[in-house]
């Protein structure tokens, strides 16, 4: 096997071991599924791609030496944002409430239609008998 080609399968594990081990909210413009697969179906292309559009970088550390004062300063957590897409027809909770609601009581006027005409039926046949 030649070096370019051992160099491209490195560069596309590489890419892909990186998409799946990265967390959700530091990939960018696509979804993890989406750079995977276009690693796996364009894999120099889509591992080239993803070093320099989807891999989210992020601020760099700083690297203080041991006897540093700032070591042992609490540094500020900084919360990560959320990345929370809602899917198209998105219906809140209160709104899935308001329609179970009104399916409870539709099938219990349905319960009651019912037990109406059962009654009626056994009415009619009682008329019939006489």
């Amino acid at each position: 096997m030649s070096l370019l080609a051992l160099l491209i399968l490195a560069i596309v594990v590489g890419a892909l071991v990186d998409i799946i081990t990265r967390p959700e909210d530091r990939v960018k413009h696509l979804p993890k599924v989406g750079w995977i697969l276009l690693v796996v179906f364009l894999p120099l292309i889509g591992s080239l791609v993803w070093f320099m559009a989807g891999h989210d970088y992020g601020p760099r550390n700083e690297y203080v030496s041991f006897g540093d004062p700032r070591r042992r300063e609490p540094q500020p957590q900084q919360q990560p944002q959320p990345r929370w897409n809602a899917p198209t027809g998105y219906r809140t909770t209160e709104l899935e409430l308001a329609d179970l609601e009104a399916e409870i009581e539709f099938h219990e006027k349905q319960a009651r239609i019912d037990r109406l005409e059962a009654r009626l039926t056994e009415k009619r046949e009682r008329r019939e008998d006489s």
